[in-house]
């Protein structure tokens, strides 16, 4: 159950109606008869891929500006980066907005579902993880194959909008496996090792203590974080098909000596962005020139 606090009065209005009202503000702002077919969620130290996207004849955008949620987390600037990569229309999110800073469930997706409404068919999505697969080393990159929901919330939950998807959503594929093959593909090309696995979600801020760390190795988890999830429920429901990759930031507790801090999240985030960003541009391309 989500907690009252969590509630939200945006919640009032049928979702639909505020997701057109969104995409009106983010068509009045973007590039004449610009219309996205690629969408991009940038987690921590990917920023600047965003700049590089609205650079190439695009526009950037603060989310104020356009009724998104902004995130008050360092390495989040809260921009939606709109322009081409080859001959592929991206819209980017600089940063996400989480749960534990008070988002309800529906602002937490808010995003992504806009711009699955204004066009986007189909997702990658990125984030900071930690190790729980001992093998996973900081700075390794790992391709999500599925997904464990331990954020004690589903942002399907409440009315559902049937103008918007089924009750019910299947997520035996949550992450497509064609999408996934040129995942593979894209890093092959860019000569970026590509690790698999599955990511947890819990729902921060704190990081996790040793024994939950073993717990969730015992589950099968790989990595984890405190994104993503509700992203990939929300556009699944949607239609939408939708890859992730998790940069392993760090080691879970218990897995190695010291302490954990956002510090040192955003340290390995900004020295593995260039191999990262690499993987991106060659993704955005080959997912969007498919039939």
């Amino acid at each position: 159950m989500v907690p009252a606090s969590m509630s939200d009065p945006h919640l009032t209005d049928p979702l639909s109606r505020r997701l057109d009202e969104a995409v009106a503000a983010i068509r009045a702002r973007a590039p004449q008869g610009f219309v996205p077919s690629v969408g991009v969620v940038l987690g921590s130290g990917l920023g600047a891929f965003g700049d590089t996207v609205a650079a190439r004849a695009g526009a950037k955008i603060p989310y104020h500006d356009i009724g998104l949620p902004s995130s008050a987390i360092v390495g989040h600037a809260g921009n939606l980066c709109v322009g081409d990569v080859g001959s592929v229309k991206v819209a980017c999110l600089q940063g996400r907005v989480h749960g534990y800073e008070g988002h309800s469930p529906d602002r937490v997706v808010f995003a992504v579902r806009a711009l699955a409404r204004w066009g986007c068919k189909a997702f990658i999505l990125t984030n900071a993880a930690g190790g729980v697969n001992p093998a996973l080393e900081p700075g390794d990159l790992m391709l999500l194959a599925d997904h464990l929901n331990l954020m004690g919330w589903n942002p399907l939950s409440g009315p559902n909008d049937d103008k918007l998807g089924a009750r019910f959503v299947d997520l035996t594929v949550a992450y497509d496996k064609d999408l996934r093959a040129e995942a593979h593909a894209a890093a092959r090309d860019a000569n970026v090792v590509l690790r698999e696995g599955v990511y947890c979600a819990l729902s921060g801020p704190t990081y996790e203590t040793p024994a939950e760390v073993r717990m969730l190795r015992v589950l099968g988890a790989d990595a984890v974080g405190m994104s993503t999830v509700p992203e990939v429920v929300a556009l699944r429901h949607l239609g939408v098909r939708c890859v992730a990759i998790s940069c392993i930031t760090n080691k879970g507790a218990g897995l190695s000596q010291g302490l954990l801090d956002h510090a040192e999240v955003q340290e390995v985030a900004d020295r593995t962005r260039a191999g990262f960003v690499g993987v991106l541009e060659r993704l955005v391309v080959r997912i969007g020139t498919r039939p």
